[in-house]
């Protein structure tokens, strides 16, 4: 065994170094995620029954990442100490290409050498919900990989179930495998996930940050079911952005200006001022669609600034599908809109082995794009997630290079 490789390099394939450089959250230095993730050296994990020793080649950057380093809305570090975990620090990562470097005993389906991703699907196998055949994100013992569980893709190697391992795209680089499973799998559940309101063809889908992780990958799922994708966005770039995924146009959320909670129902000049903008808003998407048809589906992640509007314009019947809160988590839901009109607001969470699967096969085919944005050197995980918390990131999906080097950091295809 040798002590220690350094990152953008790896040992003889198979050996296990007794330490890895990995960006570490610790609780006494959480915050600002600039300063929250510092490299150390850990112990490389090695893996138990059931899973799967991985070489990270690149890692994903994702905003539940920017809430690991707050230690907001929970401390993860705390929160799976009082479940038992002796480690009182996170490694955290929920995206990673990468080579199989080990198997724990049980495992089958894998091989050492496997160029593989992973989706960020966890659970505990015996978990009741599991056993009896039901969808295990809906089980007590359901995780998110590199958020809930500890080594994750942020270090030079990482700890996965082998459930969760599948197949890279062979003609993408390390970087580009490494950038869309996590939102696309989320995208793929929101869209398939829930039926009564799974996407049809000639649905209108309103996806809100069109331009970004969730939305770059919803609005090409909704455009391979043939439904009509309507990007909200906040420069005309970025729409043209999404134009380019699918999108059958955009509108931009700086041309309007009643985010947030809406004045209460007994404030009669608020509330007609406030569904002034809010109709002018649905009308802009009768424009884009070119016809008086609002949306069967919102994709929503802003939560606290954008759910009031959700649910007013979503159609009769529709449904708006959550899968985070970047802006907040009180929102506020005009219960009249959504009763009388029969609306359906439903939480969406992570990916279970078959949607994960799914999704996959269409990166595998080509047919969607994992829409590779910047990529950085390991030493700026921290101040990447900043840039995704301040809003500077570019379109698309933000990517660490852990053991690929700057040759991997191109358009997105292997050559």
């Amino acid at each position: 065994m040798i002590e220690a490789v350094a990152v953008g390099s790896l040992p003889e394939l198979g050996v296990i170094p007794e330490l890895m450089s990995a960006q570490v959250l610790r609780t006494e230095h959480l915050g600002e995620p600039r300063t929250a993730f510092r490299v150390e050296q850990i112990a490389t994990p090695m893996p138990g029954p059931g899973e799967v020793l991985i070489a990270v080649m690149a890692a994903g950057i994702n905003f539940n990442n920017v809430w690991a380093a707050r230690g907001v809305p929970i401390n993860v570090i705390a929160d799976r100490q009082r479940a038992g975990e002796p480690h009182d620090f996170h490694i955290g990562g929920s995206d990673a290409s990468g080579i199989v470097w080990a198997l724990g005993e049980g495992v089958e389906g894998h091989r050492v050498g496997d160029h593989v991703v992973i989706h960020p699907g966890y659970w505990d196998a015996n978990d009741p919900q599991v056993v009896r055949g039901g969808d295990p994100m809906l089980g007590a013992s359901a995780r998110i990989w590199g958020y809930n569980t500890n080594f994750g893709s942020f270090g030079q190697f990482c700890l996965a179930r082998a459930h969760q391992v599948l197949p890279k795209a062979e003609h993408l680089t390390w970087a580009a495998a490494a950038a869309p499973t996590l939102v696309g799998a989320t995208a793929y559940r929101m869209l398939h996930g829930w039926p009564g309101h799974t996407v049809e063809r000639d649905d209108v889908v309103l996806v809100w940050g069109g331009s970004g992780g969730v939305g770059s990958q919803a609005i090409q799922l909704a455009r391979e079911a043939g439904a009509l994708p309507v990007a909200v966005v906040s420069d005309p770039e970025k729409g043209a952005y999404c134009e380019k995924l699918g999108a059958v146009g955009w509108i931009n959320r700086r041309d309007f200006d009643h985010w947030g909670t809406p004045p209460h129902w007994t404030d009669e000049a608020g509330q007609k001022e406030w569904s002034a903008s809010a109709r002018a808003f649905g009308k802009r998407i009768w424009e884009v669609v070119g016809a008086k048809r609002s949306p069967r589906i919102v994709i929503e992640h802003p939560g606290e600034d954008t759910i009031p509007t959700s649910i007013f314009l979503c159609d009769a019947g529709g449904m708006v599908v959550i899968c985070a809160g970047t802006t907040g988590y009180s929102a506020v839901v005009d219960l009249r809109h959504h009763w009388v009109r029969q609306k359906r607001l439903q939480g969406s969470h992570g990916t279970n082995d078959a949607q994960a699967t799914a999704y996959n096969e269409l990166v595998r085919s080509g047919r969607i794009d994992p829409c590779l944005g910047e990529v950085r050197p390991f030493t700026e995980v921290g101040q990447a997630h900043q840039d995704m918390n301040d809003g500077r990131l570019g379109p698309g999906n933000t990517v660490v290079l852990v053991g690929a080097d700057s040759a991997d950091a191109g358009a997105g295809r292997v050559p």
